[in-house]
């Protein structure tokens, strides 16, 4: 299988990412796709990210890898946009590939539910008025990624 994962300032195209993955004559039924865009409202104008390099990556690969397994993905690209972003622009692209539709959609959406509460990103909102604040973590994106726990234990 094919992991792709990059952190990244420059934009991406999600078109191009899809055309790379699907290289190769795999044979998927299904690519689950999400592309998160910075959020707007409460007068928010921009989200600011930082990244631990080398570790950020080292986590999005393991999750990927862990999806995997889970899913019997043929392929997966996780990127993720760090610096300054402003409302409406791309932050995140996971697209995972598999034989069937379920594994596709489930896969997509693990991985977005651990990029959420394992990646090492930290983030600062900037709003109109000059205000800036950091970014707490929020208990639904815990109570998310709880679902994917086996045993009790996450992973």
């Amino acid at each position: 299988m094919a992991i792709r994962v990059s952190v990244q300032t420059a934009a991406f195209s999600m078109d191009a990412e899809h055309a790379r993955l699907m290289q190769g004559g795999h044979a998927a039924g299904g690519v689950g796709a999400f592309l998160g865009v910075v959020r707007g409202g409460a007068g928010l104008r921009a989200l600011t990210l930082e990244h631990y390099p080398g570790m950020t990556e080292s986590m999005i690969g393991r999750i990927a890898a862990d999806a995997q397994a889970r899913f019997g993905l043929l392929g997966c690209t996780v990127i993720h946009r760090v610096g300054r972003l402003v409302v409406g622009e791309p932050i995140v692209l996971v697209l995972c590939l598999a034989a069937h539709r379920a594994a596709a959609l489930d896969a997509t959406a693990f991985v977005m539910d651990w990029l959420k509460t394992r990646a090492p990103f930290w983030k600062r909102e900037e709003f109109e008025d000059g205000r800036t604040a950091w970014v707490d973590a929020r208990e639904a994106d815990d109570v998310a990624a709880a679902r994917w726990a086996r045993d009790g234990r996450p992973g």
